[in-house]
């Protein structure tokens, strides 16, 4: 096995994963001390396996990463470094609401950690279906889909009735007082009534982007 230790034993980082799995290790840095994730992320980028994903990073995590090594691309509380090659695959991410773009960000980003191309079509809630309904003709031309939404969740249900392509469906943790910080999207998209629709934990962009990496990668 690939694996090696930092020097405080803190972390042991998983280099043959790549290999494994097709899915590099990313960097969850919520939780850890600014002074570990710049350690592991130098490992990483110093091991030249793949692309390095760092996620959930805090304003001081982010400064002294950039200080580190300059990314490839930022967003939200994600940072980039070496992408895979663009792998010609493209896929839509759609978000109900402009308060969701911080989980959309992280999908996008590790997206193109993949090489896959994205569109971010964002604001198509259902509460006003005219607005999704417009934008189908940016999201049909691509290959998957990933739909974010928060409140009672109901985006991915509406556009699986509508488009042929997989959807991997987000809860987010926003909205009023009885979505109960994401449990009711979470519980109504997994209850959905339009068949084939694939679920992710609350707020987890990075996972749906691995998730949607495998699809593709089964499909190619």
């Amino acid at each position: 096995m690939n694996d090696h230790h930092l020097s405080d034993g803190s972390a042991r980082l998983d280099l043959d994963r790549a290999r494994r799995t097709d899915i590099p290790e990313a960097v969850y840095c919520a939780g850890k001390t600014t002074e570990q994730s710049v350690a592991i992320v130098g490992r990483l980028l110093s091991a030249g396996t793949d692309a390095v994903l760092a996620t959930r990073t805090t304003p001081e995590q982010r400064d002294a990463l950039h200080a580190l090594a300059e990314p490839t691309a930022a967003g939200g509380t994600s940072l980039l470094w070496c992408p895979r090659p663009d792998s010609g695959r493209s896929v839509a991410v759609v978000s109900a609401g402009t308060s969701d773009l911080a989980v959309a960000e992280e999908c996008r980003l590790t997206l193109r950690a993949f090489g896959h191309r994205t569109e971010l079509v964002t604001d198509v809630g259902v509460a006003g279906l005219h607005r999704l309904t417009s934008a189908l003709a940016e999201i049909e031309p691509h290959e998957a889909i990933v739909a974010i939404a928060g409140m009672e969740g109901a985006l991915p249900t509406v556009l699986a009735g509508l488009v042929r392509q997989p959807i991997v469906a987000v809860p987010t943790s926003v909205g009023y007082g009885s979505s109960f910080e994401g449990v009711t999207a979470l519980l109504s998209m997994m209850s959905s009534c339009s068949p084939g629709v694939s679920v992710v934990g609350i707020d987890n962009g990075y996972g749906a982007a691995c998730a949607v990496h495998r699809i593709l990668g089964a499909s190619a």
